[in-house]
């Protein structure tokens, strides 16, 4: 591992496997950290997206540690740009998150501490089916401009404090987000960023997400390692 000293925090590149592939990514751990959130980037991103490594960046200057990693290997990517068969399988997707909070369960490196999923776009439906298919495994939500009602029926399994955040001009994704907010049945909120659109890109709108993203983080995940 590599340190950064301005933060404190340590870095290093992972492999998670999963059946006959090996997935990339990013672990960074914050000294004293309570908590760790795992990101689920949307389709056509990786565990490069400059919008999730900023908001993962605010989550380590708060203490928590972060896991970035590629939901597809480049192969995948490559061949789901020429079929777009594997973006929207949502079962597919939390298959790979569910493999990847095992590996890190399962991880020495790394200490055993609350998680929580940090879902974009069509990562956030995958990050609602993979909580609900391990419900003792996660902790907390957030979805950034995600797509909640991809979950579908599995939604009021859910067990896991789900905050969704939704640009305020983002018109279809709001309506979206308000029926998949109505099926949850857990604590639950919808925040809407004023004049942001789908990928938050105006002025301020990310470091409002980085924000409300961090405080439900904060507050669920020291919630669960008795941290209040």
């Amino acid at each position: 591992m590599t340190k950064t000293s301005a933060l404190n925090v340590e870095q290093k590149p992972v492999q998670i496997p999963s059946g006959r592939v090996n997935l990339e990514g990013n672990l960074h751990i914050p000294e004293a950290t309570q908590g760790v959130v795992i990101f689920a980037h949307g389709s056509g991103s990786s565990r490069h997206s400059p919008r999730n490594r900023y908001v993962a960046e605010v989550l380590n200057q708060a203490g928590l540690a972060t896991l970035l990693f590629d939901l597809l290997t480049l192969d995948e990517e490559r061949e789901d740009r020429q079929t777009g068969h594997l973006r929207f399988n949502i079962e597919f997707l939390a298959d790979r998150l569910v493999t990847a909070t095992e590996w890190l369960a399962q991880n020495s490196d790394v200490p055993k501490m609350p998680v929580g999923y940090f879902g974009a776009s069509t990562g956030a439906g995958a990050a609602l089916v993979a909580a609900a298919r391990r419900p003792q495994a996660v902790d907390a939500i957030v979805s950034r401009g995600g797509r909640p009602d991809m979950a579908g029926a599995v939604l009021p399994q859910v067990q896991a404090p789900t905050l969704l955040i939704v640009g305020g001009n983002d018109t279809p994704v709001i309506e979206m987000n308000k029926e998949a907010l109505a099926q949850l049945e857990v604590e639950k909120k919808l925040e809407i960023v004023p004049g942001a659109t789908h990928l938050f890109e105006e002025p301020g709108a990310l470091e409002n997400v980085a924000e409300l993203a961090c405080d439900w983080f904060e507050r669920c995940l020291a919630r669960k390692s008795g941290g209040e």
